[in-house]
């Protein structure tokens, strides 16, 4: 460890962290929560005052150095509060996903031991009580929300405000040992403990430092400029790396606002109320902002549609290069900013909750290039960032006026990146996680004994601009049969961009050309079906209707045009499709809870539908097993029609150049 983190008072963990931001603006807002309908605040000397009798009645409880406490709910602030004074007494937060099945939570609970157990509310302890049954560890469990929970058994049971108060009445008993653990914390302490999404197989528990935490939130705010007076929404999964990153690790670097939503559902809302400056939010959002906002245009006048497409046109052409400084004409710059920002932008970016908005990020997954240069043509300043969970998020991020759709950008400073002779991405930073916990194997395969951590992404750096480009994950970069490349998530992102596709798997691997599986949007859809009179009585109905076959044939082809202008992947035109009969869940197994897509689970749940769409098939019969909000599996059955779609020759520019 280096002198600096050696010497009192150095800022080597977050509790260390929220003591300087007490002493430097104790009276500036630390979080803020909406609850009963009224916002609630809690300044930074009123969080640490908090924090301490929680970390307080933690010891009282007997939590020791090195246990693991995990954390299960919806963003609040008592929970990040609850993860902070974990760390206190030199214990581990472990966030899960709130919304993960008791089988899920039976694992990650099982595999870290957790003997502490800090829950949002009622489902979730009930949740946590029936994996009891199974994992014996459990010692204690604490919740937050004190509603339905007055006849359970409190045993082996406490609010989080019993344990806080009690914590205030024994300070006199612990405080010596409390200060004592906080002295000892380390900047090599582990800091949290965060699971990977499982795309390829179980979750993996990622053990990351207080190094590596606080090193990429320095960083990363000094990239961007980020300052004490952002406000944030706090909406992501907790247990999510990018939500801990921007909601603890940069929230107490910088020691800006965390605003919590009332409830998920009223995130958009609380959005539109808190005009966030600093934002983040994978793909799927911008994704589904945008299918909202089709819609109330489809619904809108036709002076007022005509108007839009005039507005987004204009914008299309000229917002991005007014946002990077470019040269526009006076003229184009006029309609723009005045006329354009009256009339349609600024309502739009006002509607999307992002009228403030300084900088915005998106991460998780690649986005398709036509969905990020809408945001950005309405003067957003949205950027990719490449990261992962074993890098505390950053490997690397757009510089300002570099912002471009096909590239994530340039490291961050403090990171180093390579290309391997497989094409694949390597990296080393300071925020390069500690382990693998229990994984020793995986550690290792994972990073070398140099610190290169493999990324499993397949990319390039470009010459003549330092920019990395992502192609898509190594495993999914493949050949077809005739030799062409195969990169799937091109092709979905691309799909993604209409509203009304949610959802699209691509196949192709070894084969000689592509396939596609996709879910239209419920929303998007249904709204097109209300307009158009047509009734359905359920998401399989409507996506059997001929009409929407049609209309996603359309876009099919549309894409197929334009996948037969890249030289490197024209080959991966969709020559066969169909839309499935239901929509792919996390809790069905088919996507993460991050929402990505694991291919391995769906070629093999839809073998069936797979070899229809090679084997020349027109419709198929099916049956598919699916599991009920109530936790219940069954079986639903549909008779899927698969269509041809018209594809471009391939090297058809090459040959016209």
């Amino acid at each position: 460890m280096t002198d600096a983190a050696n010497a009192p008072g150095a800022l080597i963990s977050i509790p260390a962290l929220l003591a300087r931001n007490v002493k430097s603006f104790g009276d500036k807002t630390a979080y803020r929560e909406k609850e009963f309908g009224i916002w609630q605040s809690w300044t930074w000397a009123e969080a640490a005052e908090e924090v301490r009798a929680i970390a307080l009645g933690l010891l009282n409880l007997g939590v020791a150095k090195g246990d693991h406490v995990a954390v299960i709910g919806r963003n609040q602030p008592k929970l990040y509060m609850s993860m902070v004074s974990a760390q206190m007494v030199g214990a581990i937060p472990v966030p899960l996903y709130q919304d993960a099945v008791a089988e899920e939570m039976a694992y990650v609970l099982e595999h870290c031991g957790a003997r502490f157990v800090v829950c949002g509310d009622q489902e979730q302890v009930d949740k946590v009580i029936e994996v009891q049954e199974t994992v014996k560890g459990i010692e204690q469990v604490i919740y937050h929300d004190k509603r339905g929970m007055r006849k359970y058994d409190h045993a082996q049971m406490n609010a989080l405000e019993d344990i806080e108060a009690e914590g205030r009445a024994s300070h006199q008993r612990f405080d010596k040992e409390l200060d004592a653990r906080i002295a000892a914390l380390t900047y090599d302490d582990t800091c949290v403990m965060l699971y990977t999404s499982g795309t390829t197989g179980r979750p993996k528990g990622v053990v990351l430092s207080n190094r590596n935490i606080i090193e990429a939130s320095k960083s990363s705010s000094e990239f961007d400029h980020l300052r004490q007076d952002e406000q944030i929404l706090a909406y992501l999964p907790m247990a999510w790396v990018g939500d801990f990153i921007f909601s603890v690790g940069q929230a107490y670097w910088n020691g800006f606002c965390v605003n919590c939503p009332e409830q998920p559902a009223t995130m958009y809302e609380n959005l539109h109320e808190i005009g966030p400056t600093y934002f983040f939010a994978p793909p799927r959002y911008f994704e589904e902002r945008i299918t909202l906002l089709m819609i109330r245009m489809e619904d809108a006048g036709r002076l007022k549609k005509w108007l839009f497409d005039k507005v987004m046109a204009l914008a299309g052409r000229v917002g991005a290069k007014i946002l990077d400084g470019e040269h526009v004409s006076a003229w184009d710059r006029f309609l723009y900013k005045v006329v354009g920002e009256y009339l349609i932008l600024g309502p739009m970016r006002s509607r999307a909750g992002m009228s403030n908005v300084r900088v915005a990020y998106t991460a998780g997954e690649a986005i398709g290039p036509e969905i990020f240069d809408f945001w950005r043509s309405l003067g957003i300043n949205l950027k990719q960032l490449y990261g992962q969970t074993e890098a505390s998020v950053f490997i690397t991020n757009q510089p300002d006026s570099e912002v471009r759709s096909d590239t994530v950008g340039v490291p961050i400073p403090g990171v180093e990146i390579k290309i391997g002779d497989n094409g694949e991405v390597y990296y080393r930073s300071p925020g390069t996680f500690v382990e693998y916990y229990k994984n020793p194997d995986s550690t290792a395969s994972t990073k070398d004994p140099e610190g290169w951590v493999a990324t499993g992404d397949a990319g390039f750096i470009e010459e003549s601009s330092g920019h990395l480009r992502i192609i898509d994950r190594a495993k999914d970069v493949a050949k077809l049969s005739t030799g062409q490349m195969f990169a799937p998530k091109y092709v979905e992102n691309k799909l993604k961009f209409y509203p009304n596709i949610l959802e699209a798997v691509v196949i192709g691997a070894g084969r000689d050309h592509c396939c596609a599986m996709i879910n239209i949007d419920l929303t998007a859809v249904g709204n097109w079906a209300e307009r158009n009179n047509i009734a359905y009585g359920s998401y399989q109905e409507l996506a059997a209707h001929p009409d929407v076959y049609a209309t996603v044939q359309s876009h099919v082809e549309e894409v197929n045009k334009s996948v037969a202008e890249d030289e490197m992947l024209s080959g991966c035109q969709i020559h066969r499709f169909l839309i499935l009969h239901k929509q792919l869940d996390a809790d069905d197994g088919e996507l993460t809870r991050t929402m990505k897509v694991r291919r391995a689970v769906i070629n093999d749940k839809f073998e069936d539908l797979v070899s229809a769409l090679y084997d020349g098939t027109k419709e198929i019969y099916t049956e598919t097993e699916v599991t009920y909000e109530d936790g219940r599996k069954g079986k639903i059955t549909a008779t899927l029609e698969i269509r041809d779609a018209a594809v471009q020759p391939i090297g058809q520019r090459m040959a016209a150049e």
